[in-house]
């Protein structure tokens, strides 16, 4: 469903701040998988969702979603297949806008906007309903500006305009990161409900090892700009915080080896 290969990536080219994001990474991820991303500060994670997104074009490399090849196409136009939540829960919505306008807006994702689309009667109805199942009083209260809205309420309705329309790929970076334990909680429910439901294949960026484990049938572990792990079936199933850990500690210590130290170290035993 989601085809990427050999994809890298390079900021700051030339400069004392390059930096090798993405080092020819290929992933395929098939049609309902819900794939989970981990990885430190600077591996790689958002980046390979931002390139996926649009937010930039790769150096190389090639990006196919559902059989379309959309490596060289703009954010904007891939915004029609693709859903995605932020880190920041004041960002994909217009603060200034009320809930219905911009669930109205969500709904028309990709499509011919013309004049035509008004908050109707219907509409309003049909608004209040979707909004009704995030249980958190929202649906009495769509002429509300989205911008007053908490961090939770933003995130909880962010995720239900961008899994709308049941978009070929949903991308969530980081999205519970901002909010506190309590409501990350109730998001992260909502988030596994709604990708259940909808059947939706999603690649989720999080730093909660404890999220990973939980959520979805597969985890990727990235470093330094590549996939050093892969884990799916009753491999992941059998995953636990402490494997992680321990993963993550065995990636660091072979940091801290310098590469010329680690070249001497290997002569000595060969």
């Amino acid at each position: 469903m989601l085809e990427i290969s050999n994809l890298c990536k390079t900021f700051n080219v030339g400069t004392i701040n390059e930096v090798m994001s993405l080092q020819n990474v290929s992933l395929s991820i098939e049609d309902g998988s819900f794939v989970c991303v981990l990885g430190t500060n600077g591996s790689g994670k958002s980046t390979l969702l931002n390139a996926v997104a649009g937010t930039f074009l790769t150096d190389s490399g090639s990006i196919i979603l559902k059989g379309k090849e959309i490596t060289k196409w703009p954010e904007h136009k891939r915004a029609s297949q693709i859903g995605r939540v932020f880190q920041n829960p004041f960002s994909g919505t217009a603060p200034g806008m009320s809930i219905a306008e911009n669930l109205a807006l969500a709904a028309k994702r990709g499509r011919k906007r013309g004049l035509g689309w008004g908050l109707t009667a219907s509409v309003m109805s049909e608004l209040k309903s979707k909004v009704k199942v995030l249980n958190m009083g929202l649906e009495e209260r769509l002429e509300t500006p989205i911008g007053k809205l908490s961090g939770g309420q933003r995130q909880a309705l962010t995720l239900l305009m961008s899994s709308w329309l049941k978009p070929d790929l949903l991308l969530l970076d980081e999205h519970t990161a901002a909010l506190d334990p309590k409501t990350a909680s109730k998001v992260i429910e909502l988030t596994e409900r709604i990708v259940n439901q909808g059947k939706l294949t999603t690649l989720m960026v999080t730093h909660s090892m404890q999220q990973a484990v939980n959520l979805g049938d597969r985890i990727i572990m990235m470093h330094q700009g590549e996939i050093k792990y892969d884990f799916r079936g009753e491999e992941k199933k059998r995953l636990k915080v402490p494997d992680l850990l321990a993963l993550f500690d065995e990636l660091r210590r072979k940091d801290q080896i310098d590469p010329a130290v680690a070249e001497l170290l290997m002569r000595e035993y060969v």
